[in-house]
């Protein structure tokens, strides 16, 4: 695996859907091993950006570099490795209701190893004890709360020991204190395999506790990258209003 402390490099990169043109030539450095949350409004090209990120679109223009390569030259079948480097923690977890709690997340390793029925069952096992879910594989979905739904889908991802993990609005739905039960499950989950996390939300608490950087895309662009600190006191005013009107002091977030 490239070395270098820069894990994803984006460069001037843009996309159009027919006359509509949503990225306008982004510029963003997500550091490895590290939180990165992208904030915008609604529509404003983080999803776009985000299936470029992993392969799922082709950029009109621009790079786009994972682990010193430039994906966007790549054959279908290297891309298929790069997007295996990825998993990703949906809005609303997106588990299987016809599968248990078990099934659901040994769906990965299923479909994509030649690993035993034993060896998967050693990893569901494991995943579901590091994210507190011990002995919880005949549970249903539907049988599970917003918070544990979200420890599921998280496992889920985590079982092909991916190096990168992508959230999509990942405190949407919840309330503030399970919300801060899934910030805590994020951060120990980089923590303890020092993946290379990228957020996407509108939750700027949730961003404040979290990011060790914030990118906010605006117009189709990064308009102003930085740290917390950085971010809050940067004097832009699309970042100011997007804060002000999330009605959160960055000082009261305890960063």
């Amino acid at each position: 695996m490239d070395s270098s402390p820069i894990a994803v490099e984006i460069r001037d990169l843009h996309k159009a859907f027919g006359k509509h043109q949503v990225l306008k030539g982004v510029d963003l450095a997500i550091e490895r091993g590290r939180i990165t949350t992208i904030i915008g409004g609604s529509g404003s090209g983080k999803s776009v950006l985000i299936k470029h990120i992993i392969a799922l679109l082709s950029p009109d223009r621009g790079q786009v570099i994972v682990d010193g390569e430039d994906i966007t030259t790549m054959n279908e079948t290297d891309l298929t490795k790069v997007r295996s480097k990825f998993g990703m923690l949906f809005q609303h977890s997106a588990l299987f209701d016809s599968m248990n709690v078990g099934a659901n997340i040994a769906f990965p390793l299923t479909e994509h190893t030649k690993l035993s029925p034993a060896e998967i069952n050693d990893v569901v096992t494991d995943k579901l004890e590091v994210l507190g879910l011990a002995g919880m594989e005949e549970k249903w979905p539907a049988e599970l709360s917003g918070g544990m739904r979200k420890r599921v889908a998280l496992a889920r991802a985590l079982v092909m020991n991916p190096s990168f993990l992508i959230y999509d609005e990942p405190t949407t739905g919840l309330d503030p204190v399970l919300g801060h039960q899934v910030d805590q499950m994020i951060a120990d989950i980089q923590a303890r395999y020092g993946v290379t996390s990228i957020i996407i939300s509108h939750d700027m608490a949730s961003t404040f506790r979290l990011a060790h950087k914030i990118a906010m895309i605006h117009d189709g662009r990064i308009l102003v990258s930085g740290e917390p600190g950085d971010m809050a006191r940067c004097g832009v005013p699309q970042v100011e209003e997007f804060i002000r009107v999330s009605g959160v002091r960055f000082e009261a977030v305890g960063v």
